[in-house]
């Protein structure tokens, strides 16, 4: 089946399986290895994508589901060689150590910010706000204080823009 799709953008016709993960064309035919792939059962976040404004995972989704659709990837969250706000945010707070989860947290986080959800203003219910967000996406390595200072930097950011 062809599957014409706009990733990041750019609009791709790929001859694949209907049946073929989302994540899989993405990874091996578009060569768009940032989105990763965690567990393969849509409960860690790691394969978090926009499709249509939407996060969902990737690797739950079937690639003829996404005929004539739009989807971004981490890849598509900087503009040129300018990161995003929370792309920038997760490297200066440390929010990532392996890396694995870091492009789904990124991709969740930026599509809650970039909807100009409001963080709470007192550290306590942003951080509980923030953790409620991200409660899809599973990480082993930081013990989420890290992402948790990260998002909410890059939403104080946008939101002073």
């Amino acid at each position: 089946m062809k599957v014409t799709l706009t990733v990041n953008g750019a609009m791709h016709a790929v001859e694949v399986s209907p049946w073929k993960r989302l994540l899989d064309v993405l990874r091996e035919d578009l060569r768009l290895t940032g989105t990763k792939e965690g567990c393969g059962e849509g409960e860690c976040g790691a394969c978090t994508v926009m499709l249509d404004g939407e996060a969902v995972n990737s690797c739950l989704v079937a690639v003829g589901q996404c005929d004539a659709r739009t989807v971004t990837t981490v890849e598509g969250l900087a503009r040129g060689d300018v990161l995003h706000a929370v792309q920038k945010a997760l490297v200066a707070c440390g929010g990532a150590q392996c890396g694995i989860c870091t492009p789904g947290i990124a991709v969740c986080a930026a599509h809650v910010i970039d909807r100009g959800l409001v963080i709470g203003r007192d550290e306590p219910s942003a951080r509980a706000q923030v953790r409620e967000l991200l409660a899809g996406n599973i990480c082993r390595c930081t013990g989420y204080q890290l992402i948790v200072d990260a998002v909410i930097a890059a939403a104080r950011e946008v939101g002073e823009r």
